[in-house]
């Protein structure tokens, strides 16, 4: 009996699992996005007070929850980054998934974000918020930090993730902050959910 009808109907079914995972993803992510919507504390526009900035990438909505409370406290700028290819939706969690994993052979490999610079001379410290994608801060971070210099300044990442985060990854990105002129580093990991409670909706 031949080989070939089991071969292609496990490929089919293996190939409905990863379609199902990808839909289940992308439905929880659209409903984070709209009960975290609602829940971001606004940050005052004008908001110079500290020389402090926070600057974050966030997709459905947990990374800038913790910004935003996080610029709230340290009364600092507020700087969020679009990156289009990764809008919610199966086409954009297709494209994060691929990107996040092509950075891992080529770092080069980045995408295009909004701003894609900005002026960071009047500040001391940086907060880099990003989401965690296959073990890594997410690739629209990594292109931030490639278009700036952060010449003296504390930088500070955070991460929110609900698995766990490569430790070589975070070391990567902290070698790529310190070359670009930082005096110095930190990381710091929010769990998702308990966004209000961690070290970084609280620094110290």
């Amino acid at each position: 009996m031949s080989l070939l009808p089991w071969l292609s109907a496990a490929l089919l079914l293996a190939l409905l699992a990863v379609l199902g995972v990808l839909l289940a993803v992308t439905w929880i992510e659209s409903r984070q996005a709209r009960q975290l919507e609602g829940l971001a504390p606004s940050v005052p526009a004008g908001a110079t007070a500290s020389r402090a900035a926070v600057v974050y990438f966030s997709r459905s909505g947990n990374t800038a929850l913790a910004a935003r409370h996080l610029a709230g406290r340290l009364n600092a700028r507020l700087f969020a980054l679009q990156a289009p290819d990764y809008r919610l939706g199966m086409p954009g969690l297709a494209h994060a998934l691929k990107d996040a994993n092509a950075l891992k052979r080529t770092p080069g490999t980045l995408p295009e974000i909004t701003p894609r610079t900005i002026d960071l001379t009047p500040f001391d410290t940086l907060y880099l918020g990003s989401p965690v994608w296959l073990y890594s801060p997410a690739p629209p971070i990594w292109a931030f930090v490639e278009h700036h210099r952060f010449d003296g300044q504390h930088v500070v990442l955070f991460n929110t993730f609900n698995s766990q985060f490569g430790e070589d990854h975070i070391a990567a990105f902290r070698a790529k902050v310190m070359a670009r002129g930082a005096r110095s580093f930190e990381h710091r990991q929010v769990l998702r959910g308990r966004m209000t409670h961690d070290a970084a909706a609280h620094p110290r």
